[in-house]
């Protein structure tokens, strides 16, 4: 016997009922607006009323842009992509959300753009956290004082001008005259450190990105960087908020108690690409050309830098932002912004390039207005008369080249001087562990290196460095422990010298 098995009703009427009774969905309003204007990176947008200032919107066309000017009946909006991807007459709605980036522990050995996607061809990068690229600046009672030392390798730098974790210190200077070699550099030398480093390049060849990338992977330091490019081939906006996303994922790493090193290179085309589209939003120019705003932008960038309090994190951010001048110009309006709101400036002269000083950092105009209590005690102890040594060498050196009659004691600190400028060299790529600058440094100082032909005092300084290196251990774990260099160890230091002077010609022992 079959199941009596009940049809569903499909009458009309039955469906009509089940149509009128069916609950409503909720109305949703949304606010759409209309392109008016493209221009070369920006766009006029009309119709959105209610929009806020830097609020994301997105275009019918996918691309993205940020409220920057809000005027009556119109905004004034950053494109993030291709403008001629987007048309007069497209809409565009509100996203109620402000640009963010991702962030966290995956970007590490990635190359990404300024919303931190991916630009290495690696693949997608997953499960990361989104953040706002603006953020409000860390207050006075979640910082401290500055006092440990971020080492740089190299020997001018952590000896006359230290920089310490949480600090902001300007790197300019002309054209090539070294500057992004230095950030590198630095970068290098966090090897054996746990510092996290991000290098944010700003407007930047894309040859020249792909070198950097090359020094840093060939260093080791790759696993534990994150490089971000914003190329003059892509966006002006995504050159804008690039160093703010860059101090966003800085953000993420020292929240977790962990010390991060930014390179800003360079923040004179972040100005110029921010010139850029405030001329075209038709904002009024002021001197150079340059919107009335520009110090804050780059204030508000780097007031994020500091070193943190255990309650605001335990870390610390530490910014070396480049900045390019024009015929050692250092009064021009965005270099003397930028020494106005960083704490130092490390200038790189041009004249010292030409003598084939390298790094050719000028002691003269180089200052850190903090490092020096982050300083630790043995190059103290060491570095004390460095500058005063030098400064009195240039004196003399201008001088005597009007041809005057010198006594023996001036020639003996013409001697020495040169010895100590030489000593100063060093190549490229290569950082040096503290207890081989300070070996350097001390031998210097005690004339070990008087009347050295160049390629004598390189190949002296060679032996010396693998010396050091075998046979004073104890002495860079006690200067690793911020101990300061004893009498013995000093007399150590000069009998390693003697014996590297006495060797000259002979085997100097293996590259360093």
């Amino acid at each position: 016997m079959c199941a009596d098995v009940t049809q569903p009703d499909h009458t009309p009427e039955t469906v009509l009922n089940m149509l009128l009774n069916a609950p409503s969905p909720a109305p949703s309003i949304s606010e759409i607006g209309t392109v008016a204007e493209v221009g070369d990176g920006i766009a006029i947008v009309i119709g959105l009323e209610q929009a806020l200032s830097d609020e994301l919107l997105q275009f019918i066309s996918g691309v993205q842009g940020i409220v920057l000017d809000l005027e009556p009946g119109r905004l004034g909006v950053v494109l993030l992509g291709p403008p001629d991807r987007v048309t007069i007459g497209e809409s565009v709605t509100r996203t109620h959300k402000v640009v963010s980036t991702n962030v966290g522990t995956r970007l590490l050995g990635r190359v990404v753009d300024a919303l931190g996607q991916p630009q290495d061809g690696k693949g997608a990068i997953r499960d990361q956290d989104t953040h706002p690229v603006e953020a409000e600046a860390p207050k006075i009672l979640d910082r401290q004082a500055i006092s440990r030392p971020l080492a740089t390798g190299i020997k001018v730098i952590d000896a006359a001008v230290p920089v310490g974790l949480g600090q902001r210190q300007l790197i300019i200077g002309d054209r090539q005259t070294g500057k992004t070699s230095l950030a590198v550099d630095t970068i290098l030398n966090q090897k054996n450190t746990d510092v996290i480093c991000i290098y944010c390049a700003i407007g930047q060849r894309g040859d020249a990105v792909a070198k950097v990338i090359g020094a840093i992977r060939e260093g080791g330091m790759m696993e534990r960087t994150i490089v971000m490019s914003a190329g003059d081939e892509e966006a002006a906006g995504l050159a804008y908020i690039a160093p703010y996303a860059a101090l966003t994922m800085a953000e993420f790493f020292s929240a977790q108690s962990k010390d991060v090193l930014v390179i800003l290179d360079d923040l004179t085309h972040h100005a110029r690409s921010y010139r850029e589209l405030s001329l075209l939003l038709r904002r009024p120019p002021g001197r150079e050309a340059f919107p009335g705003d520009i110090f804050y932008i780059h204030a508000r960038l780097l007031e994020r830098a500091g070193q943190f309090t255990k309650a605001a994190g335990g870390g610390s951010i530490t910014v070396l932002p480049v900045v390019e001048t024009q015929a050692e110009n250092l009064s021009a309006y965005i270099p003397t912004n930028l020494i106005s709101i960083t704490d130092g400036q490390i200038y790189l002269s041009p004249r010292l390039v030409r003598k084939n000083q390298f790094p050719a950092v000028d002691l003269g105009v180089s200052v850190s207005r903090v490092g020096g209590k982050a300083q630790s005690r043995a190059f103290r102890s060491v570095a004390g008369n460095l500058r005063v040594t030098l400064s009195q060498f240039e004196e003399l050196e201008d001088f005597a080249r009007f041809g005057t009659r010198l006594d023996d004691a001036t020639r003996s600190r013409l001697t020495r001087g040169a010895a100590v400028r030489a000593a100063l060299r060093q190549a490229e790529r290569d950082p040096m562990p503290a207890v081989e600058q300070l070996a350097v440094l001390v031998a210097a100082m005690e004339g070990q290196f008087d009347g050295l032909e160049e390629a004598d005092l390189m190949s002296v300084m060679t032996t010396l460095r693998v010396s050091v290196r075998h046979t004073l251990g104890d002495v860079a774990k006690r200067i690793d422990d911020n101990a300061a260099l004893c009498d013995e160890d000093r007399a150590r230091i000069v009998e390693l010298g003697h014996a590297a002077r006495a060797g000259l010609g002979g085997d100097n022992g293996t590259n360093p």
